[in-house]
């Protein structure tokens, strides 16, 4: 079983002069769904090397047990500052795909042309697709087999409105993911903020929150497991 997760590389929160990244949580929970189950696990992002880290999910009050996991993991904090380069990476190495949010994937995976493809390639293969939190943001631009947006009719969730306006960060993001993903199509369901949410739809799995990301991994092993 062949996982691949796919993090972001943009570290700018908008013209806030602050930094931003992949949310701690919502890798290291799936990645640990996934090593404990025995999956092969590569990590990607659009530049490779060492992916950003959100400084806000480092803060003591969003700590878990997977975060304190990873921060006495020196071999996964090796391999993650290793990533490959997302443009040399192939839907057909891998089993399926899933992608952790933070808000830096609203800038550069959004919009990414090999992250487009590389969703297509997964869903046109039917290999199961999981994204969490800012990370439904990457499948916004890809379409299915009929050239539909692959959202459309399908129910998803990702990060709501209101959970961003909890953060403060309305006015500073590029786009408002739930509005997005409507536009597309999508049948946006959502719980109250920062409950555990996960909806799958077929090979779909999309997760609202940074709760949510332990859940949604483990959709995606079941389907995995299932094929």
């Amino acid at each position: 079983m062949k996982v691949l997760m796919v993090l972001t590389s943009h570290d700018k929160l908008g013209d806030t002069g602050e930094k931003t990244g992949f949310w701690i949580e919502e890798f290291a929970a799936p990645y640990y769904v996934f090593k404990d189950a025995g999956a092969e696990i590569t990590l990607a992002s659009p530049e490779g090397g060492q992916p950003p880290i959100d400084p806000k999910s480092d803060a003591p009050e969003n700590q878990t047990e997977a975060t304190k996991r990873f921060k006495a993991d020196p071999d996964l904090q090796k391999l993650l500052a290793q990533t490959t380069r997302l443009s040399e990476v192939s839907a057909t190495d891998y089993d399926g795909v899933f992608f952790p949010g933070g808000h830096g994937p609203l800038w550069d995976l959004a919009g990414n042309k090999d992250s487009q493809k590389l969703i297509e390639a997964f869903w046109a293969n039917k290999k199961p697709v999981a994204a969490v939190c800012h990370a439904p943001s990457v499948l916004l631009q890809a379409k299915d087999e009929n050239g539909e947006p692959l959202v459309k009719g399908k129910n998803v969730t990702g990060f709501t409105n209101s959970e961003e306006e909890a953060v403060g960060l309305t006015k500073v993001v590029p786009f408002l993911l739930e509005d997005e993903l409507k536009n597309k199509g999508g049948h946006f369901t959502k719980k109250d903020d920062w409950a555990v949410n996960v909806i799958q739809d077929g090979l779909l799995v999309t997760g609202q929150n940074p709760a949510s990301s332990e859940e949604a991994a483990k959709k995606l092993l079941e389907l995995l497991k299932n094929k």
